[in-house]
């Protein structure tokens, strides 16, 4: 498990961000601004990855993406009013901020993965698709037939080494079985 980021880490990245990246709304440029000047907030701040799934989550887009400016996620309620969500911080500041920043090449930069942290509230599902589980299954069925396959065939290869017919014709007749299960 990740150990926790520090205030200061955090700060840092995001003095860096800033610098680095034009945010789309003006508003998240003040908000960001606002907890790395508090860090009693700062603490309570979090870097992950689908904000939305988070009691109280924050997404922040740069100019050079395609996501949406700016989402304030509460509970059950999503709003694009950034003053809401500055004030919500501002009156909850003991209560956990989740804040997902989309910008170029996110999942490559080092700054971010330093200060990124496992989103709690994903759900255990969400990144598996059921073409994923199929495909997975079919893996695994297919290793576990070369598996047993290259094994009967090793056991096979010694009966005939020793010369033992009767173990012979029993693993090949095993072989011959998994391989018919095998072929649709």
């Amino acid at each position: 498990m990740k150990m926790p980021v520090s205030v200061e880490d955090k700060k840092e990245f995001v003095r860096w961000f800033l610098n680095h990246y034009q945010l789309k709304r003006r508003e998240s440029v003040w908000i960001l601004n606002y907890l790395i000047n508090h860090d009693t907030i700062m603490e309570n701040v979090h870097f992950v990855e689908e904000a939305r799934f988070c009691p109280r989550g924050i997404v922040i887009s740069t100019h050079c993406v395609d996501e949406v400016p700016f989402r304030f996620y509460k509970d059950q309620i999503m709003t694009t009013d950034a003053e809401k969500s500055f004030h919500d911080i501002r009156l909850n500041r003991n209560e956990p901020v989740y804040i997902q920043l989309n910008f170029k090449s996110a999942h490559q930069c080092a700054q971010y993965a330093a200060v990124l942290v496992e989103n709690p509230f994903i759900p255990n599902d969400y990144f598996i698709t059921e073409k994923d589980q199929e495909v997975a299954e079919n893996v695994l069925k297919t290793s576990i037939s070369e598996y047993q396959t290259k094994k009967l065939m090793e056991q096979i290869d010694q009966a005939l080494d020793s010369g033992d017919q009767e173990r012979f014709l029993e693993l090949s007749q095993q072989l011959n079985q998994l391989q018919k299960k095998l072929t649709p």
